[in-house]
């Protein structure tokens, strides 16, 4: 079942292009910053093609830790 995912828009010269984080909900929100519009518009085909990436690095992160609690526990 997907989850809808909150879009914020800025304008903030502190604030990196795109930010992933969560709301107040601890549901996914996602913050575009339109101070950095050049950029993001430059690069929006290759921020497309993040998720697969991203969720490959993250499966690696999750199983990494899902091994390490493993052990863990049969050292219990």
């Amino acid at each position: 079942m997907a989850k809808d995912v909150e879009f914020r828009m800025v304008n903030d010269d502190e604030m990196p292009p795109l930010v992933i984080t969560m709301n107040d909900n601890d549901e996914v929100k996602v913050v575009l910053n339109q101070k950095h519009l050049i950029w993001l518009s430059l690069n929006r085909k290759t921020i497309g093609g993040l998720p697969e990436a991203l969720y490959r690095n993250i499966d690696m992160l999750l199983d990494g830790f899902l091994r390490e609690q493993r052990q863990n526990e049969r050292m219990e």
